[in-house]
């Protein structure tokens, strides 16, 4: 007998029961809405059943797996910036970093090493920095601006000139928050509840261009050791990443699952956040405990990810908020358009906007949002031209910076794997294109016309960053020491026109 069968048969005897039997003195007037159906019909699960309100064996399974997928789903989306985190100290690893070492790229970056939208321009600096057997110093030389994040990419301190230090370095002490030890002065304290942090700083090249003699200062003074080695430092490990292969991307298959859970292996517990520790838990993964999904569970990963990743995208290049968006009349856009780090909007967590930024991008700080006029930098993005097409690297399109261009120092443009997020491909190790070019020219009223495509236009080889045909691209803008013009948005940089 199915249970259909049994169903019916028990939904005649409750209501002959019923029929035959006095009203309860004590009855409620029950409203229709609070009532299931004994057979419910769904687009998502089909049909589901009950006996008087009870889920058939059926409907269990059906509803489970579902809240299994829809569990996954949510910890891939907002599990993304650790899971992010954890491939980037992966791919330090990789190139065999060890915490606490450091990661430099002596020559500047490459599109051989796979980061989310890093530029060609900067000396990039980065560690592990692991606090796992206790407080540690981070000795930062004069001239270095960055920050440091938790292993939830969680803003921690901005070091350099928007930090504690004020540019002029320092010694930073990383220590736990229920640490004991006694701090000594002289210490920038900072207080985490993580293990592993993620210091990245950054260095402009000498004006010519060469990175030799900022290399030389790095070196000499930026290390990393424990508070207990103070007196007597060791010497400090720095390995050069400049053109090597390797990844620090997160997998957007099941594997990103492996790598949350590494993360919280590697951290104390309370050091992320409890309702999505919650949601980890209840796919399986715990601190300290293995990850051994079955087969069926593997295949409900296997979709969340799938899923997850495509809603990110989604997100990231065809976002339907229109709060992104600089101007009305622009495809330029940018998850930090609500001016907030923490992407919260009168009391709310906009979660689209964390999602495009994590998925995108990497680094936290506030100093990303609105820096002071003429400091720092901004960031506008698009994977569209001014039709909305996503950007093809087989067709060539012109991007014009109307006279003058609000920045005091320099612009670029960078340009970027509609896959991977990091460097587009190419034959050009710059990856882009910025105003510091050699032969770079203005047109007669100032403003910039840069041209984008497989092949430089005749005449044009100086004004142009090479795309591939048959791959998808997305354009980053930075404007370094961005000028009022830009903040109040009486500026605005033309959209990518296609040249027919």
């Amino acid at each position: 007998m199915t249970y259909r069968t049994m169903l019916a048969g028990a939904t005649l005897a409750v209501t002959a029961s019923v029929a035959l039997a006095e009203t309860p003195e004590f009855a409620a007037n029950v409203p229709e809405n609070v009532l299931t159906p004994d057979v419910v019909e769904t687009d998502t699960l089909g049909t589901l059943e009950f006996f008087d309100g009870m889920p058939s064996p059926e409907t269990v399974e059906k509803v489970f797996d579902n809240l299994d997928l829809i569990r996954a789903t949510t910890a891939f989306l907002d599990g993304m910036k650790i899971a992010s985190l954890r491939a980037m100290f992966q791919g330090y690893e990789e190139v065999g970093a060890k915490p606490n070492d450091i990661v430099i790229t002596e020559t500047l970056m490459d599109a051989r090493s796979i980061w989310l939208t890093p530029n060609t321009t900067t000396i990039y600096i980065g560690s592990n920095v692991d606090i796992s057997e206790g407080p540690v110093v981070i000795e930062v030389p004069a001239g270095l601006l960055g920050l440091l994040d938790d292993a939830a990419f969680e803003f921690v301190t901005d070091i350099g000139a928007l930090g504690p230090d004020k540019g002029e370095g320092g010694k930073y002490l990383l220590i736990h928050n229920d640490d004991e030890t006694e701090v000594p002065e002289g210490y920038f304290e900072l207080r985490t509840k993580t293990n592993e942090h993620w210091l990245l700083l950054r260095r402009s090249p000498d004006a010519d261009g060469g990175t030799e003699g900022p290399v030389a200062e790095i070196k000499a003074g930026l290390k990393i050791y424990s508070l207990a080695d103070a007196d007597n430092p060791p010497e400090e490990t720095f390995i050069n990443v400049s053109g090597v292969q390797y990844n620090t991307v997160h997998a957007n298959n099941a594997e990103f699952f492996d790598e949350i859970h590494v993360a919280l292996n590697n951290n104390p517990i309370g050091a992320f956040d409890p309702e999505i520790v919650g949601t980890f838990a209840s796919i399986g993964l715990r601190k300290g405990e293995p990850f051994e999904p079955d087969e069926k569970m593997r295949g409900i990963l296997d979709e969340a990810a799938a899923i997850a990743n495509a809603t990110a995208r989604a997100i990231t290049y065809a976002s339907r908020d229109p709060g992104v968006y600089f101007y009305e009349d622009r495809q330029w856009n940018s998850p930090f358009q609500r001016q907030s780090y923490l992407f919260l909007e009168d009391g709310a967590r906009i979660l689209d906007d964390r999602t495009y930024f994590f998925y995108m991008a990497t680094g936290i700080t506030p100093a990303m949002t609105s820096p002071p006029v003429g400091t720092g930098s901004v960031y506008a993005m698009t994977a569209r031209d001014a039709n909305g097409e996503y950007l093809d690297g087989s067709k060539t399109y012109t991007v014009t910076l109307p006279a003058p261009v609000p920045a005091k120092n320099f612009w670029s443009f960078m340009l970027y794997s509609g896959q991977t997020r990091s460097i587009l491909e190419t034959d050009q190790k710059s990856g882009g294109i910025d105003s510091n070019r050699e032969g770079i020219a203005a047109n007669e009223d100032g403003s910039y016309t840069i041209w984008f495509g497989p092949d430089a236009p005749e005449g044009q080889e100086a004004n142009w960053a090479q795309t591939v045909p048959g791959k998808s691209f997305n354009a980053m803008m930075r404007l370094y020491g961005p000028l009022e013009p830009w903040f109040d948005k009486s500026w605005k940089p033309g959209d990518f026109v296609p040249v027919e």
